[in-house]
């Protein structure tokens, strides 16, 4: 008894060392059974960051009954258990380090006599593969960096979105979602292939039958089959209708509504809903669209702010280098105290500092940027320093028009058109609960003829056989209908209302779009004044400190109050261009 439960231990053993496999092995190994799918043609972004080798156990651990001796057998329960336990230690999350639990799994491996073999290494390679291939920051531009007139553009982002943006592309598959839904729609007209075989081998009566047939659905309403049947044996006698002559039975037919689904049916409605479904694909993928395209142009309006607010940082520390040499030189013949040369080397600092927040906010919006200016194989792009363009001038933009362009927006946004669709779906909806009113009077005729020997000697079966039939059905009250009638006017009266809110609100957004950039562009111009003021007041004051009249700190005051001017005119010129964006986005002018 206890040889028997060794090998039940060991069996057990073999099932925990395929589960053990299974963890450690990334790579499973083929089964036929198993769908195979098709790798991406660049399988380098598919692969696993680590891929460990399987623990190997050692083949004598299966004990043959017949080799087995008592003090095997002790040897063996003892070494099960002790391994066990570290099993259990192991998954149970005891060891709460790394450590811990790659030494509890060499453990549990050296006690099964196998190897083990860790993937630090492997993964370490991969991940230097991994970050090979990875878009890296360019380098950082020097003291004398100045936007470009031939810099990056904002349409080549905007391209590079329309043609190689992930989600956009993700969208553009919803295409094949519906076509799908409309195909899978379609199928309700296939043809219908109908066969069975019913027999009574054993009995009084023995009967044999066999019959296979064709169902053509057809797009007017109803169907028209066709088939075959042959019936032989001995029937039962109010059952001779089943038995045919020797050749066996053709039969033909159709069968067409004539109130009750004539003019829609639950087959034909549900294609013509998936149809509309395909054309509401197209709304959606462009009121996306529009969302990328403005979220690159914020993208792209921010990094171009962060160039110009950079060029602000090299202009007023190159202010305080200058003075350096200058205030050494006057502290050294005891024009000037030490402290001024102390005061303005602190300044040096603080905006040398000022120019790295510059520097990294520069490349911050580069790699942000980067998500939507992409090359031809849709990697992303970081664009350099020497790539920053100046801000283009900015224009004012005709009050008269708004309403045109306001106008233009009902016609080219997605929401309405997306509501023209919905309102075409429950007009679908309606007219399939107007046909459950009618009543169901449907005309069924179909024509037979026996083929071959008389099945008996009068032969009943053998002249042409034509059957007409005429069935109505209608329900009484009509609850289902009326209901169903009711529920869609009460949809259709609200989506009125929301077309006219829809309006309402487009026609709203572009008005305050106009607003914000019309107030954005009177803010840069104000600022733009502000700047040229504070830069004067700044130099004044740098001349009335070279000749004696001033100190540093008021020198330090004026500058600071021109950096901040000109910050300020830099974020109101973004402000002014991200207005231009929401415009854009507002009139709905990217469409596919």
């Amino acid at each position: 008894m206890s040889r028997v439960w060794i090998i039940l231990i060991a069996v057990c053993f073999e099932g925990c060392a395929a589960t053990r496999q299974a963890l450690t092995d990334s790579t499973p190994e083929p089964d036929a059974s198993v769908v195979k799918i098709k790798p991406a043609e660049d399988s380098s972004k598919l692969q696993p960051r680590s891929t460990a080798a399987p623990v190997v156990y050692p083949e004598s651990l299966a004990v043959a009954v017949d080799r087995v001796s008592p003090e095997a057998e002790a040897s063996v329960v003892q070494q099960v258990a002790s391994v066990s336990t570290s099993v259990d230690d192991l998954f149970s999350g005891k060891g709460t380090t790394p450590e811990e639990a790659v030494a509890s799994e060499f453990s549990v491996s050296k006690q099964l006599g196998g190897e083990f073999t860790t993937s630090t290494q492997t993964t370490n390679e991969l991940t230097a593969e991994e970050f090979a291939m990875a878009p890296h920051l360019p380098p950082l531009p020097g003291m004398d960096f100045k936007p470009t007139a031939q810099g990056l553009v904002l349409d080549e982002v905007i391209n590079s979105v329309y043609a190689s943006y992930p989600l956009l592309e993700a969208a553009i598959y919803s295409r094949d979602v519906a076509a799908g839904q409309q195909l899978e729609s379609m199928g309700e007209f296939d043809h219908k292939l109908k066969a069975g075989s019913e027999n009574q081998p054993m009995g009084y009566y023995q009967t044999y039958r066999q019959h296979v047939g064709l169902v053509k659905p057809l797009y007017q309403g109803g169907e028209a089959f066709a088939g075959y049947r042959i019936g032989r044996g001995s029937f039962e006698p109010w059952y001779l209708g089943r038995q045919t002559n020797e050749g066996g039975e053709f039969k033909a037919g159709f069968m067409v509504p004539l109130a009750k689904n004539r003019e829609i049916d639950q087959r034909r409605a549900a294609l013509w809903r998936a149809t509309y479904g395909v054309d509401a694909v197209e709304p959606e993928i462009q009121a996306q669209l529009i969302s990328f395209v403005q979220q690159g142009s914020y993208a792209y309006w921010d990094w171009v702010a962060a160039g110009a607010k950079l060029v602000i940082a090299d202009r007023i520390l190159k202010l305080a280098e200058d003075r350096t040499d200058r205030i050494r030189s006057q502290v050294e013949n005891g024009f000037l105290d030490p402290p001024e040369l102390t005061d303005n080397l602190r300044l040096v600092a603080e905006r040398r500092g000022k120019r790295a927040l510059a520097e990294r906010k520069l490349q911050q919006t580069a790699v942000k940027l980067s998500l939507y200016y992409r090359d031809a194989n849709g990697d992303p792009v970081i664009p350099e320093a020497s790539q920053v363009p100046d801000f283009p001038q900015l224009r004012l933009m005709d009050e008269s028009q708004v309403a045109m362009d306001a106008a233009r927006a009902l016609e080219q946004r997605p929401e309405i058109y997306s509501l023209d669709l919905l309102q075409r779906q429950l007009d679908i909806d309606y007219s399939e609960a107007e046909n459950d009113c009618l009543p169901a009077v449907d005309l069924l005729m179909a024509g037979s003829k026996d083929m071959g020997y008389p099945s008996s000697y009068q032969n009943y079966k053998g002249p042409f056989e034509l059957d007409a039939h005429l069935l109505v059905e209608v329900p009484l009250e009509r609850r289902k209908a009326r209901g169903k009638m009711q529920s869609v006017g009460g949809k259709l009266a609200q989506l009125n209302a929301k077309r006219q809110l829809t309006e309402d609100k487009i026609v709203a957004e572009v008005e305050a779009a106009y607003a914000g950039l019309i107030g954005a562009f009177k803010q840069a111009k104000q600022a733009d004044e502000a700047v040229g003021y504070a830069e004067d007041l700044a130099r004044r004051e740098r001349r009335n400190f070279e000749e004696g009249l001033s100190d540093l700190l008021k020198v330090t005051l004026r500058e600071q109050y021109a950096f901040e001017s000109a910050e300020k005119a830099v974020d109101a010129k973004l402000l002014y261009f991200q207005e231009q964006a929401d415009y854009r986005a507002a009139l709905a002018e990217d469409q596919l």
